[in-house]
């Protein structure tokens, strides 16, 4: 099993001199947010941290994700890491990084880490889910974390479509920008489920690594699968084409929910060698 691709790495950097390196998983959720990255004059949650980290400690701070989100996708469980040149106690970081935070983003964990720690590198897998609300009605309480589907879902279908897309293969149909992925479109999903619970519909995918607005892909060729607008068996031969058409559909952003990211052993899978 390979590591989250990693385009473009570079050596890892170590913290200064008698610094500290620390590791945060965070959950947000990202409606009002223009995604990860910080970016001039725009509301990110690299930016939130970064400025609450400036203001409690007096450092510049970087803080380097195990991967970016767009703008309105959510976060459960995203794993980042920093460097400190003063070195401060875990507990009375998380604590105070916590009170300068927008309600919006919370710091679930946080805690000294080993030198070399990387969050995108050391990362052996990723977990999203996509929560749909399937129901004649919306819910008032779901609309800012599940896509509204009106019409009745053929979960049999759906999972059909899922399991073709099970493995390792090039997924530039499902990249929304391919030419521009940057060590190719080839990743490895090992799981894609579907689960239906009362008017909850959740799209689950663990796999190596994403390619650009690929689980939103997904999620939106799954969803026409279960409203009958594509057959199930299709999905193979989108697959082989290698090419994005107006036949797969970007679900949209607010469904989606980064949720979880692996380290070492993925449960149910090989054990994965040790990172170099």
């Amino acid at each position: 099993m390979s590591a989250v691709p990693a385009a473009g790495k570079t050596p890892p950097v170590r913290p200064p001199k008698g610094g500290r390196r620390y590791r945060m998983t965070l959950a947000y959720d990202g409606t009002d947010f223009r995604g990860w990255q910080a970016q001039p004059n725009q509301p990110t949650v690299q930016a939130a941290l970064e400025a609450a980290l400036r203001q409690l400690t007096g450092e510049t701070v970087r803080i380097h994700s195990c991967g970016r989100t767009d703008t309105g996708v959510h976060a459960r469980a995203q794993v980042a890491h920093f460097d400190l040149k003063k070195p401060w106690e875990g507990w009375k970081l998380h604590r105070a990084l916590n009170a300068l935070l927008p309600d919006s983003v919370r710091v679930v964990e946080l805690r000294r880490t080993r030198s070399d720690f990387h969050a995108r590198y050391d990362a052996q897998g990723k977990e999203y889910r996509f929560t749909l609300w399937n129901a004649p009605v919306p819910c008032p309480l779901h609309r800012l974390q599940a896509v509204h589907v009106r019409l009745p879902l053929d979960l049999a279908a759906m999972r059909r479509a899922a399991a073709l897309l099970v493995g390792t293969r090039d997924f530039a149909a499902f990249s929304a920008n391919p030419r521009r992925e940057i060590g190719g479109t080839v990743r490895t999903l090992w799981r894609l489920s579907v689960r239906k619970q009362g008017n909850a519909v959740t799209i689950s995918a663990l796999g190596d690594g994403f390619l650009y607005k690929m689980v939103r892909s997904l999620a939106g060729h799954l969803i026409r699968v279960g409203e009958g607008a594509v057959p199930a068996e299709e999905t193979a031969a989108l697959l082989a084409s290698q090419r994005r058409t107006a036949r797969v559909e970007t679900a949209p952003a607010h469904g989606l929910c980064l949720w979880k990211i692996h380290y070492g052993a993925i449960p149910g899978l090989p054990k994965p060698p040790p990172v170099c």
